[in-house]
């Protein structure tokens, strides 16, 4: 019986501690698979930490990157803008290739029109008389031996007719119906405007520039007509009253409207010399400043600065900032460089 009992204790004790060992031995194999699972989660979150790194600086280069494109793309567009080609064409922008030109040596003169001598007359009475009769007025277009008055001679009491003596216009009438011509005295003066004598007055050393032949373009002030021609002489003499030189020149009057008495603006071209490249003055602006051409491209126009040489009165010659070919912008160029102005001030804004 006491046998019995111990027996009982110590299977008792043995499987108790059995359980403990077993206990124990799961616990130990718990915490190793939390240790293992720990590592994992820490390789995961360097993983993690270190894509998150790279694409912020992928990001941060990116946007670098971005901003030099943004900062090459506003240097390149600096000083320019874009203007759709229906719009250029309405508001009346051309434009031209830079190219190869003439820089003329030029002197710019005041001149007077006069009728050339000898397509000029006075027409006059040959006898004294009253004038019953008159066939034309001033302005009036007359053939030559056209009737131009009667007159009753006061010798012999008959009629005789007044003609004129050339083609031309009626530039005057000193006659009025009734009233009595004196043997001489002048009733009309006429003449032939087909041509006219353009008087230029050249002062001081520029008068030993001024040869026969040299090209002249005259400028009617009226509505700034011009028409060429060339110097026909130097006169020898001075002009009293102005003390200057006069070179005279023959103008051809195709349209009637060059008048006698009429003061012009001529242009006397001296020398002409070759430039490499050459653009009109028009084509010219002043952009902060600096001289500049805009130069179209597609529908852009960039601002060129441009480093000038010799001009004249129409064309400037280019030594820098331009190259044969360049479309440049010769017509309404100042709306370019108000379209800039706008541009740049939205920017600012």
């Amino acid at each position: 019986m006491i046998r019995s009992l111990g027996t009982a204790i110590f299977l008792a004790l043995l499987l108790a501690a059995c359980g403990r060992g077993a206990a124990d031995g799961e616990a130990g194999h718990d915490h190793a698979d939390g240790g293992h699972e720990g590592e994992r989660l820490d390789e995961a979150g360097r993983e993690k930490r270190g894509a998150a790194n790279s694409n912020a600086r992928n990001e941060e280069d990116a946007d670098h990157a971005h901003d030099a494109d943004g900062a090459e793309e506003g240097e390149a567009h600096a000083d320019s803008t874009v203007i759709a080609a229906d719009i250029a064409q309405s508001s009346g922008i051309r434009v031209a290739p830079a190219a190869a030109g003439i820089i003329a040596d030029e002197h710019e003169v005041q001149g007077l029109l006069t009728p050339v001598e000898g397509r000029a007359a006075q027409v006059s009475a040959r006898y004294p008389g009253p004038i019953r009769s008159l066939a034309v007025n001033v302005g009036d277009r007359v053939r030559a031996g056209q009737a131009l008055a009667a007159v009753e001679s006061n010798l012999s009491l008959s009629t005789y007719t007044v003609t004129s003596p050339l083609a031309g216009v009626v530039l005057a009438r000193h006659a009025s119906l009734g009233s009595v011509a004196s043997e001489g005295s002048a009733l009309f003066e006429v003449a032939d405007l087909s041509q006219l004598w353009v008087d230029l007055h050249i002062f001081g050393s520029d008068a030993g520039h001024i040869v026969p032949g040299a090209p002249v373009t005259v400028t009617r002030l009226s509505d700034g007509v011009t028409a060429q021609t060339t110097l026909e002489r130097v006169l020898p003499g001075t002009a009293t009253a102005s003390q200057s030189t006069v070179a005279r020149a023959v103008l051809e009057n195709e349209d009637g409207l060059w008048r006698p008495g009429s003061a012009v603006r001529a242009r006397i071209t001296v020398e002409q010399q070759p430039a490499a490249l050459v653009v009109p003055l028009t084509a010219l602006q002043s952009l902060e400043g600096r001289d500049v051409v805009f130069v179209r491209e597609g529908d852009r126009y960039q601002a060129h600065p441009v480093k000038l040489g010799k001009r004249d009165g129409q064309r400037v010659e280019v030594l820098e900032g331009l190259n044969a070919g360049d479309e440049v912008v010769v017509e309404q160029s100042y709306l370019v460089k108000a379209d800039i102005g706008k541009a740049g001030a939205s920017h600012e804004h």
